[in-house]
């Protein structure tokens, strides 16, 4: 079995924090204003089908502060919560498509965060679409400073799957920003998936790991389809459209996925956090805790691991 460092069977994001900073590390989600070419009119106004009104921004900090007075306060939220003693904490500008607006916000704002004493590196979520070489640029220039992460929100490679949750780019377009982000030297590429897609198969969501072992990434956060209230899917859901998957079907999926990637591929999600107000389905979901044993149980009750039957 290939060695992940400490009791897990995957390459867990904890064990690539402790590994590359030296010391646990936090995320700070943070929310930089901005909005989506699928909320503005530039592609559509509803949103990709499954985003909730806060745009995957649901425990982002408040756009009302400025970028210093988000991590303060995140960070002294965070020491609530927790016994920590953490003198590094991450970046993360989580809310809507945070490469999306003009080249001199863009760097005020991730300049502000990167030069935070207590920040170790920068992590945006954005879309391929939205990533001209200028900005990219900027990205690459920031990193020389400290690592940026850049996280991109492919789902699926399947395009009918992507016409119905109205992601809005081709498959080609992720690729492309993939490899200017890979010639820029962004410290990681971390690519997020969707599991249990409507119409979906277990074949197909497979099909998408295996053509991201082909990619020049670092990291991916396989999410549980989630079912927020207020949303169009959350309309489908009602109507009896499709099915959301059970807890043994998505950790039975999720160690398939896990068998085929690569095992240099950094784990940073392997369920996904909805949020309590807004889910409607599935509820089991909001056993995290439970999720990830019962996961770690199955892992070694079937002797299988990441990577197990990854083929370059």
């Amino acid at each position: 079995m290939f060695s992940f460092g400490d009791n897990r069977r995957y390459y867990a994001l904890d064990t690539y924090l402790q590994n590359t900073f030296g010391q646990k590390v936090y995320k700070l989600a943070l929310d930089g204003g901005m909005s989506c070419p699928n909320r503005d009119g530039t592609l559509g106004t509803g949103g990709c089908i499954f985003c909730s009104a806060g745009g995957s921004g649901d425990f982002a900090a408040s756009r009302h502060l400025s970028v210093t007075q988000q991590i303060d306060a995140q960070i002294a939220a965070a020491r609530q919560k927790t016994v920590n003693s953490a003198t590094s904490y991450i970046a993360y500008f989580q809310a809507y498509t945070n490469t999306y607006a003009p080249y001199a916000i863009l760097e005020k704002l991730f300049t502000e965060a990167i030069s935070h004493p207590m920040i170790c590196a920068l992590s945006i979520a954005t879309r391929p679409d939205c990533l001209p070489e200028e900005t990219v640029e900027l990205l690459s220039r920031l990193n020389r400073s400290k690592p940026v992460w850049i996280e991109l929100g492919l789902q699926t490679i399947h395009e009918e799957t992507a016409r119905y949750i109205r992601r809005g780019y081709s498959l080609s377009c992720f690729t492309d920003a993939v490899a200017r982000l890979k010639a820029a030297g962004i410290s990681q590429i971390i690519v997020h998936t969707i599991l249990g897609l409507p119409k979906e198969t277990d074949d197909m969501v497979l099909q998408t790991i295996r053509f991201l072992n082909t990619q020049p990434i670092q990291g991916i956060k396989l999410q549980l389809l989630h079912i927020l209230r207020d949303t169009d899917l959350a309309d489908d859901y009602a109507r009896g459209d499709f099915e959301v998957l059970t807890q043994e079907h998505y950790i039975d999926l999720l160690i398939r996925c896990l068998e085929q990637l690569s095992p240099e591929t950094v784990i940073h999600r392997l369920t996904g956090d909805g949020p309590r107000n807004l889910l409607i389905a599935p509820q089991w979901s909001l056993r995290k805790r439970s999720v990830l044993n019962a996961l770690q149980h199955e892992l070694k009750i079937r002797n299988t691991w990441q990577g197990k039957y990854y083929s370059r």
